[in-house]
């Protein structure tokens, strides 16, 4: 094969043309100069023939390549979609969401994915030790929903930061606000095991540090079961979930929780009544209720000589000594003589029947 054959098959069909034109023995025989060229040096023929081929197909070439730099400058910058199988994508190596405890909104949530597609782009990094895979800074349910729908994944893939992460994946949760107390809380201490700062993790959940320390301190306070069990009950507020790890604090409240869990009866609460059932459980008996009588004094005075306080177990006698300082002396004196008649009159009772 002659090398003109060669080099054609480098370029397209017109820079062939050209080169197999300034090969042939006419335009060989012809004198450079008779082409219009004043000057038989190179620039004089740069744009025809081989030389003019060569370097159209190299000045394409740089654009392609700057084309494709632009590209991966864009998809490292988040700024170009991307459709992405669920499969390759991890999720976030700081879980912000407890499990779903009622699976009829996570069904609620892929049935809405199905019908109107996914409107809005998760955000992904490049995984930083698996090549060819991703994690999720946020967009977890939009993900478990294409998996789900056996559909492409739609994401923004940009380069991050472990720390950049997290503070991303915080602060699109805070702006739905729809992550609960529990949650936020579990969040926090998670990137507090991970090793992350609490500037960081003040950045990642827009508090300060007061309420980071209650976050943390709650969900340390919390027994991992309990959470677990429980979920994200979005309706507890932080009240309620630090009187919990309060009651909590008892050995003998935490077995009595697992008691509670096991019953058949709780899978089927809500998130909300699981906290509900578990914190009636451990809470303290209210303490009985009592009745109140007042002894008048019977000098004809009109005054309180004493108070009377009874609950179902017990029976007090409040003396005011303010008015007869020696009448309480008298009263605990006297109490085994009350006894004795007390005893008296029921021996003297008639039993009744069997």
């Amino acid at each position: 094969m002659s090398r003109k054959h060669l080099l054609a098959g480098l370029f397209d069909s017109t820079e062939a043309a050209e080169l197999t034109a300034v090969n042939s023995p006419a335009a060989a025989s012809e004198p450079e100069h008779s082409k219009g060229g004043t000057s038989p040096l190179l620039p004089s023929f740069a744009g025809r023939g081989a030389v003019g081929a060569m370097s159209r197909s190299l000045e394409r070439l740089t654009a392609q390549a700057g084309s494709a730099r632009l590209v991966e400058d864009q998809l490292k910058s988040g700024s170009v979609a991307v459709d992405l199988d669920p499969k390759l994508v991890d999720p976030s190596p700081a879980p912000d969401r407890l499990p779903v405890v009622d699976s009829t909104v996570e069904t609620a949530f892929i049935e809405v994915i199905r019908a109107q597609g996914q409107q809005t782009p998760i955000l992904v990094r490049p995984h930083p030790s698996i090549n060819g895979r991703y994690q999720v800074a946020f967009g977890h349910r939009r993900l478990r929903a294409a998996a789900a729908l056996g559909r492409p994944v739609r994401a923004l893939v940009k380069t991050l930061t472990d720390a950049e992460l997290v503070v991303t994946q915080g602060q699109e949760n805070n702006a739905r606000e729809d992550l609960s107390f529990i949650e936020r809380a579990a969040f926090a201490l998670t990137l507090e095991r991970l090793g992350h700062g609490r500037d960081v993790i003040m950045a990642a959940l827009l508090v300060d540090k007061t309420e980071l320390s209650r976050l943390i301190a709650v969900r340390r306070a919390v027994p991992d079961f309990v959470v677990a069990a429980v979920g994200p009950a979005p309706k507890t507020g932080r009240r309620r979930w630090m009187r919990l790890a309060d009651l909590l604090a008892s050995p003998d409240m935490q077995a009595r929780t697992h008691e509670i869990i096991a019953e058949e009866t709780f899978t089927i609460l809500s998130s909300d009544m699981r906290f509900q059932r578990i914190f009636e459980a451990v809470k303290p008996a209210p303490p009985p209720e009592s009745s109140f009588a007042t002894i008048k004094g019977l000098t004809g005075e009109g005054s309180h000589l004493a108070r009377i306080e009874r609950t179902p177990t017990t029976v007090g006698l409040i003396i005011d000594e303010t008015l007869h300082p020696e009448f309480g002396d008298f009263l605990i004196q006297r109490l085994p003589e009350f006894f004795a008649a007390f005893q008296r009159e029921r021996s003297q009772k008639p039993c009744s029947p069997a």
